[in-house]
């Protein structure tokens, strides 16, 4: 064939079909290859690594499924939504990849056994028996668009960067000073000298005349007026309406309790603190000087002093202690016992049980009714939609409340309310529903005109943070009637107003005497003898704190208390009646009086220290790998 085309090059046939040829190279292909030689395809570049469009596709679209499951199915993500998820995925996997070329940098490796014991130790893989499970595991993996081999790689990169961030956060240290100012801030607490004057305890006043009575209902109309009343007829779609006529069948029920048997059996669960000392001689030292008995916080000290190191560990389950003869001993031992060192490979370790959780195991029948509800409601939230649209296309088509199917899942109810949802016999309206749509109701039904034609409204759950969307209410209403606000008449409102005027007269006479009294202290003389010349008596409160809460002195004069100086007088009004306090003394806290206090207080603060510690330090790994994101492959990764 060849020597055939080489006899022939001088042929205009030949010359044609190698014309053929080159054209269709170009369109087909090789035009392409030539391009793209020496081109980046990545859609980042992390230093010397990149990230191919592969990767942020599995990344993009495991984040959009998660999204899709959060808006619970009622709506397609936005193009504002797949684009803040594409960047959120990209920007991970960059950062992500900054990590690790720095972990490589350092040499950091994570062993398999390490690996396979952190993996094991992870709840989400736990199985019925509350141990690791293989199914559960790939289940997992399945659902999450990862193979065993991806989901080592993000591990194993994990594990190290915890290995490199926590040699970080080792660097984090409260300085004294500042520890100290912040534990007078928090801790100090004041002490005041107060007389109180309650309403309930005022002298009684003489009667009123009529006269006065009848300024007093002149003056006050809001007082002594009855709102606005409308009747209404209205029907409601709720998950709840809907899921009453749901049946759930006894095979749904245990297939629910399978799915969620994790919440109903759960293993024993322990707290323990534990050092570890390399010298056996240290690790003997410290278990005796822990059984005298010594506070955690001194224990802490103690264990430092020797080179030691001390952690708590709060509500474990054995397989999550990664040493077997630790938990063996964790779970053996008694609450507050002091174990005897126990040798490891790496060390002495010396512990203490400080709270255990028995484990739980609730049968079917203990929650079968309330799983039943729970299956019936999400049955309901998927036909929550179908249901509504038949209500919408019949009212659309001018039908009338009453002529809506009774096969609907609706809830009927009529009444008269007024604006506050209170019924004339002064009780709350029986609305269904949750309180978003007890009060679209309240909305609705004192906005439209008496005659105009049921709607079906939508309202949307409200949104709870880290939780999946939930479905919507509905209702559609009439409003049959009006009757205007009106002032009641004096004579059927009589013990109302008289009750009102004492009540208001007597919150005056208070005020009026707590006045005096305050001008009395500022003029010089002491609240005791300014009480005693009123016929009152002054008492010392108890030490308050700045978040105000104790017995016997009122939230709203705490605040007063923390702003003023000692010897100052104020004066403040309650729901009860009205306060006169002078500050008599400001209390330092002692941190050798409460060692726990403030071994809490610099522990929250260290970790509050070390995590700004650790998001600068990646922060610093990102900016030096010079990452370099394709804007325009990345808004490509986002289209539908």
């Amino acid at each position: 064939m060849l020597s055939a085309f080489r006899r022939h090059l001088d042929s205009w046939i030949v010359r044609g079909f190698f014309l053929l040829l080159v054209i269709a190279f170009s369109s087909w292909g090789v035009a392409d290859v030539v391009r793209t030689i020496g081109v980046d395809t990545s859609i980042a570049r992390v230093g010397s690594m990149r990230i191919e469009p592969q990767a942020a596709e599995a990344a993009y679209r495991r984040q959009l499924a998660q999204l899709t499951t959060m808006l619970g199915g009622r709506m397609e993500p936005t193009v504002a939504m797949r684009r803040a998820v594409a960047a959120q995925a990209v920007e991970q996997l960059v950062t992500q990849a900054a990590m690790n070329a720095e972990t490589q940098r350092l040499g950091l490796r994570v062993p398999d056994a390490a690996l396979r014991a952190a993996t094991f130790a992870m709840p989400a893989f736990a199985g019925s028996k509350g141990q690791f499970d293989h199914a559960v595991f790939l289940g997992v993996l399945q659902r999450n668009g990862m193979d065993e081999t991806q989901f080592a790689e993000l591990m194993r990169a994990d594990l190290a960067d915890r290995q490199l961030l926590s040699a970080v956060r080792i660097g984090a240290s409260v300085p004294a000073v500042e520890l100290g100012e912040i534990f007078d801030f928090q801790g100090e607490t004041r002490v005041a000298l107060a007389v109180e004057l309650p309403f309930a305890a005022a002298a009684p006043l003489p009667a009123p005349s009529e006269a006065q009575l009848n300024r007093f209902w002149a003056n006050n109309p809001d007082l002594f007026s009855a709102p606005e009343y409308r009747r209404i007829k209205a029907v409601i779609l709720s998950p709840e309406t809907l899921a009453r006529d749901i049946p759930v069948s006894a095979a749904e029920l245990q297939a629910a309790y399978t799915q969620r048997r994790a919440e109903f059996v759960k293993p024993e669960r322990r707290s323990f603190r534990m050092m570890l000392s390399t010298d056996a001689a240290h690790a003997k030292d410290l278990a005796a000087l822990w059984r005298k008995p010594t506070p955690w916080a001194a224990m802490q000290q103690a264990a430092s002093k020797l080179g030691a190191s001390a952690v708590q560990i709060d509500d474990s389950t054995i397989e999550q202690i990664p040493v077997a003869e630790l938990g063996k001993a964790v779970f053996a031992a008694t609450p507050d016992q002091v174990l005897d060192p126990i040798k490891t490979d790496i060390g002495w370790y010396v512990m203490q049980v400080t709270k255990v959780i028995p484990p739980v195991d609730i049968p079917l029948d203990a929650v079968k009714d309330e799983l039943r509800r729970q299956v019936a409601q999400q049955k309901a939230a998927d036909l929550i939609y179908d249901r509504a649209n038949k209500v919408e296309d019949a009212l659309a088509g001018g039908g009338t409340l009453d002529e809506l199917p009774n096969d609907l899942g609706l809830a009927a109810l009529a009444g008269t309310l007024d604006a506050k949802g209170i019924t004339p016999a002064g009780e709350p309206a029986p609305l269904p529903g949750s309180p978003a749509l007890r009060a679209a109701i309240l909305a609705a039904a004192f906005k439209l005109k008496p005659g105009q034609p049921p709607h079906l409204t939508e309202v949307p759950a409200p949104s709870q943070p880290g939780q999946p969307a939930q479905p919507s209410s509905y209702y559609a209403l009439v409003v049959q009637s009006i009757t205007p606000a009106k002032v009641e008449p004096f004579a059927d409102v009589r013990k109302q107003v008289e009750a009102r005027w004492q009540a208001d007269a007597i919150r005056h006479a208070q005020e009026t005497t707590a006045a005096a009294l305050l001008a009395a202290v500022k003029a010089g003389q002491t609240l005791t003898a300014a009480a005693q010349a009123h016929g009152l008596q002054s008492r010392t409160l108890p030490a308050v704190g700045r978040e105000g809460k104790v017995a016997g002195v009122p939230a709203q004069l705490v605040p007063i208390l923390f702003g003023i100086k000692p010897g100052e007088p104020t004066m403040v009004e309650t729901p009860e009646g009205f306060w006169v306090a002078v500050l008599s003394t400001i209390q330092e806290p002692d941190p050798k009086a409460d060692p726990v206090g403030y071994a809490r207080l610099r522990d929250g603060l260290l970790r509050g220290i070390g995590d700004d510690l650790e998001a600068s330090f990646v922060a610093a790994v990102r900016a030096r790998s010079h990452p370099r994101i394709n804007r325009q492959m990345l808004q490509d990764l986002a289209q539908p």
